[in-house]
């Protein structure tokens, strides 16, 4: 994982597309909530949000 953000930091600092990084935070962020809640009781909370 580590090697990964790495890389990814070099792209988006090579290439000056550091409007990229909000996306990719949230997209990690959203991924880390639906995993977390998968099999709890806030689950029907969540979905109501979507």
């Amino acid at each position: 994982m580590q090697e990964f953000t790495l890389e990814l930091w070099g792209f988006l600092k090579e290439r000056k597309k550091f409007w990229l990084l909000p996306m990719v935070m949230f997209l990690f962020l959203l991924g880390a909530l639906i995993v977390l809640t998968e099999g709890s009781a806030v689950a029907p909370f969540i979905y109501t949000l979507f």
